[in-house]
């Protein structure tokens, strides 16, 4: 993602040049680790508590995990299901009913049915009640129709916090607030609609955090932007004349601004900005900004937002889609204002990281025994080789021996080189004997008892001094004569 910023043709109707007009260079996109961070860290934690939901549904608390195989597209499991749920063994347990052993069912662990009673306990609290329906009252004010179909409340249902059953469980607690009513939109089996306007609640995060704010004033936007992002002049010049327009409310309705108007820029940043305000974790995927801001008649205008204005809309590629991330909501890729519901996603997060680290800890331990294995027959195999060493020396000291034997019998071989021919070939024989056996097998290999017999054994097989042969013959030679 190279280039975040598209040019837009020259505005007729002020004579002025958009920001995207006057940007000549190609900006570049800069990742920010720590807001990557906070979307990554829940990579498994939506498929994880919808797979929980559907076992708690159920009477007997477990279910087949064909179930969840038929239904892993809309569970949005990212492996396959056996496999995600033996990789949190502290949230699942994996067992076979007695009497029928065909299938393997799940049901949830006790500490998972203490986060999900924990869980429950928060979406009954009034203060989450009153809190939620504040917000949903809010997001049906900004629609400029005041009524929102209950199947892009379902693409919402994660973001905004809704709990199961709302419809039939919260909504009729503020009959004050919003009502279902039938659709007459092709495909859709009802709306929530606004049934009385709040002048209360019509104020912005932006208008309350501003000091003695004015209607049509302006209210400079925070702006953060990634380590390594580059500002020039241009960009900079652009940026402050931008945040000196007017700041018009998210709650009025400026659908008149031409669409490529920094006007018009500004009044769907707030837009935008307020709805990402509403959500608990303060981010969303950008396919459902998207496809809520089709339904607004805002979808070209967030577009333009989201690729003009990097420093208030980190979009993160993370886990496999784009999710927009609210900056000033984030300090160091740690939500600012947290909530009961974000609390007790924590604690779920906390114990599927529990378990990794409990996984991490049992393969060190067997690496590190592996390692001692390793080493212990490494030691085995040097005390051996200097046993080698040893018998080794010993074997040369006999041949050193024989050395010296050889020398006297070459002596001896002058006297007689007829007997020493004889001699020669005896003696010759024990040595060779005694170098083809040393050929056949090395020194290393045998064992220092056996070098040792071996060489016993050699030096009984020495032939016999040579001046006694000497003796004998010329005793044979005066008997001749």
């Amino acid at each position: 993602m190279k280039s975040i910023f598209r040019t837009i043709s020259l505005r007729r109707q002020t004579g002025r040049r958009t920001f995207s007009e006057t940007a000549e260079e190609t900006y570049k996109f800069v990742r920010d680790r720590g807001l990557d961070h906070a979307v990554e860290r829940e990579k498994n934690l939506r498929p994880l508590l919808s797979i929980k939901d559907l076992v708690t549904s159920e009477p007997s608390k477990s279910l087949p995990i064909s179930v969840i195989t038929t239904q892993k597209d809309s569970l949005r499991v990212p492996l396959r299901p056996i496999e995600f749920i033996r990789s949190f063994p502290s949230v699942f347990h994996e067992f076979l009913p007695g009497g029928i052993g065909i299938q393997p069912h799940i049901s949830l662990t006790p500490e998972t049915l203490n986060l999900d009673a924990e869980e429950q306990l928060v979406y009954v609290s009034e203060s989450y009640k009153q809190g939620l329906a504040d917000r949903l009252l809010k997001l049906l004010m900004i629609n400029r129709i005041n009524k929102i179909p209950l199947e892009i409340l379902d693409l919402l249902k994660w973001d905004l916090g809704l709990p199961q059953g709302y419809v039939d469980t919260m909504v009729p607690e503020f009959p004050d607030y919003f009502r279902v009513i039938k659709s007459k939109l092709r495909g859709c089996s009802g709306e929530l609609e606004l049934v009385c306007w709040s002048k209360e609640h019509s104020v912005s995060v932006l208008e309350k955090k501003a000091k003695a704010y004015t209607k049509g004033s302006p209210i400079a936007f925070p702006m953060k932007f990634s380590n390594g992002f580059v500002v020039d002049k241009k960009m900079k010049k652009w940026i402050d004349d931008w945040q000196k327009l007017p700041y018009i409310s998210p709650y009025e309705n400026a659908l008149h601004l031409s669409a490529t108007s920094d006007e018009s820029d500004k009044w769907a940043a707030a837009v935008l900005h307020e709805i990402l305000n509403l959500f608990v974790s303060k981010k969303a995927e950008k396919d459902v900004i998207l496809h809520l801001g089709e339904f607004m008649g805002l979808r070209s205008r967030f577009k333009r937002v989201l690729h003009n204005h990097p420093g208030i809309f980190y979009l993160s590629s993370k886990l496999r889609t784009h999710t927009v991330v609210l900056r000033d909501a984030y300090k160091r890729g740690v939500l600012v204002e947290g909530n009961q519901l974000v609390t007790s996603r924590n604690r779920y997060m906390k114990l599927m990281s529990k378990v990794k680290k409990d996984n991490n800890a049992v393969s060190s331990r067997k690496r590190e025994d592996n390692k001692g294995k390793v080493e212990g027959e490494v030691c085995d195999t040097d005390a051996k080789g200097e046993d080698d060493d040893v018998s080794g020396s010993e074997v040369e000291d006999e041949r050193e021996d024989d050395d010296v034997v050889d020398d006297e019998d070459d002596d001896d071989d002058e006297v007689d080189q007829d007997q020493s021919s004889k001699r020669g070939r005896r003696n010759s024989s024990p040595r060779a004997g005694r170098r083809s056996f040393g050929s056949q097998e090395k020194p290393h290999s045998r064992s220092r008892a056996g070098r040792r017999s071996l060489g016993k054994s050699g030096s009984q097989e020495k032939p016999r001094s040579g001046r006694n042969k000497v003796n004998l013959t010329t005793e044979k030679r005066s008997q001749m004569s």
